[in-house]
């Protein structure tokens, strides 16, 4: 396994019942707000705004049997949010599991990364989705209007 942002990698959601999920976005939340004491530094961490940051965490809290991040107001240097006994079990888990997974995976991942061609040094790389003009324009004949 290497570094490279490009290099394939897994990542997984971890599915406990219907509505309690934890993915790569709420684990990265969870570790930043660990790391840094702050809901809204760890939303800025991970490119997240303040609002969905503390709006994840809520949703997060009440899908447990308990909270995962407590948090206190108060502004600059007087509020704060830590992780719980419970939160950091959850983020453990989950950091667990992932590199298991990607452990027994990895002989897998370094033969689909063989697979695309490379692209050229300073070339951006290419990535599948609509408006980054990778996508060939969609054909007339091939779209239907259901607006009707």
């Amino acid at each position: 396994m290497t570094d490279d942002p490009l290099a394939p990698r897994l990542r997984f959601r971890l599915l406990l019942d219907r509505p309690v999920a934890i993915g790569p976005g709420k684990a990265d939340l969870l570790a930043a707000i660990a790391r840094t004491g702050s809901i809204a530094a760890a939303g800025r961490a991970t490119g997240m705004s303040h609002g969905k940051a503390w709006a994840l965490i809520t949703a997060t809290n009440g899908r447990f049997r308990e909270a995962l991040v407590v948090s206190c107001r108060g502004g600059h240097a007087h509020g704060g949010a830590e992780l719980t006994p419970m939160g950091e079990t959850v983020l453990a888990l989950c950091r667990a599991i992932e590199r298991r997974a990607s452990q027994a995976v990895a002989a897998d991942l370094d033969c689909c990364a063989q697979l695309p061609a490379r692209n050229p040094p300073g070339a951006e790389p290419f990535r599948l989705g609509r408006g980054n003009g990778a996508d060939p324009p969609i054909s007339s004949d091939r779209h239907v209007d259901r607006r009707r």
